[in-house]
């Protein structure tokens, strides 16, 4: 048996033909360089999930459409991340210096904070960096992204625009209405603007607006473009008496529309005084009206044939 020096056995030789070695290597290589380029290109399309750091996501990178946590769904929300983990990736825009915008997950990421507050170990958030180029863009992804996933209120919808509207990012707010919900139908775009005269009314005065359904809302609309002094009064109604939930609040919404209805149906007082049956006489500087049923042509007549006797 032949031995070798250290025990070091030369190389067996390739059983394989030099060209197809060569070629496999090459076929190899051009492999990973495919799978390289579809990384970059998922990368670069947003298409790739990546761990980002939790304490690198700016959640106020813009005016957000949602008001406001239901405290049972966030509950619900954490149970799941905690029993299965970040199921759903958020959305950010790169903002430079490892700093990147929320435009989507605003749950996910604040229930991802609690957690993280809570003392659960978590550091970091699944995200897609999307390739967004302007803020409207950024505005339009957030938008398209909750009208699947959130049962969004009008207000909060009507809300989103105006603010967007005042940032200067749409030249006015029924404009944010139409680039931001372009794929609603008419309709609703319709309803979201009349829900803007009720933003602009009465925003700061509201405890819970994103509770204002929808009939109650349009008939405010209505109420304000009606009566200037409407807004004003309920305004100062709803300061002096702020409500504790939001069943309380739209009941005082409900009871000064009644109000408001009441005071639209009740006939105004019949001006001047009544001088025969039917007949009113209104005495004003130059001039006096008579109305009422008892005005008729014979009254004229008689009226005129009198003036020309005197």
């Amino acid at each position: 048996m032949q031995s070798y020096p250290l025990g070091v056995h030369p190389p067996i030789p390739s059983s394989r033909p030099p060209i197809a070695q060569v070629a496999g290597d090459a076929s190899n290589q051009a492999a990973l360089e495919e799978v390289a380029q579809e990384l970059q290109s998922a990368r670069s399309q947003g298409r790739m999930v990546q761990a980002l750091p939790l304490d690198a996501i700016k959640a106020d990178h813009l005016v957000r459409d949602r008001l406001a946590l239901d405290a049972a769904e966030m509950e619900a929300l954490k149970t799941s991340l905690r029993a299965r983990g970040q199921q759903t990736p958020i959305e950010v825009v790169d903002l430079g210096q490892s700093s990147y915008g929320l435009i989507s997950g605003w749950r996910r990421l604040n229930a991802l904070k609690e957690l993280q507050a809570d003392g659960d170990e978590i550091a970091h958030i699944q995200a897609l960096i999307k390739p967004i180029d302007s803020v409207s863009d950024s505005y339009v992804a957030m938008v398209e992204e909750n009208e699947i996933r959130a049962n969004l209120s009008f207000y909060e919808r009507a809300r989103l625009a105006a603010e967007a509207a005042k940032l200067g990012v749409y030249p006015t707010a029924q404009r944010a209405v139409h680039a931001l919900f372009a794929s609603a139908s008419s309709s609703k775009r319709s309803k979201i603007i009349t829900f803007l005269t009720v933003h602009g009314a009465l925003d700061t005065a509201l405890q819970f607006p994103s509770a204002i359904p929808e009939r109650v809302g349009l008939a405010l609309a209505g109420a304000i473009e009606a009566d200037a002094g409407f807004a004003v009064k309920l305004r100062d109604l709803l300061r002096k008496t702020p409500a504790q939930d939001a069943k309380e609040e739209r009941a005082a919404l409900e009871r000064a529309l009644a109000r408001a209805g009441k005071a639209k149906a009740a006939p105004k007082p019949a001006k001047g005084r009544e001088v025969a049956p039917g007949v009113r006489l209104e005495a004003q500087k130059g001039r006096v009206v008579l109305s009422g049923q008892g005005v008729t042509a014979q009254l004229q007549e008689a009226l005129e044939q009198w003036l020309a006797e005197r």
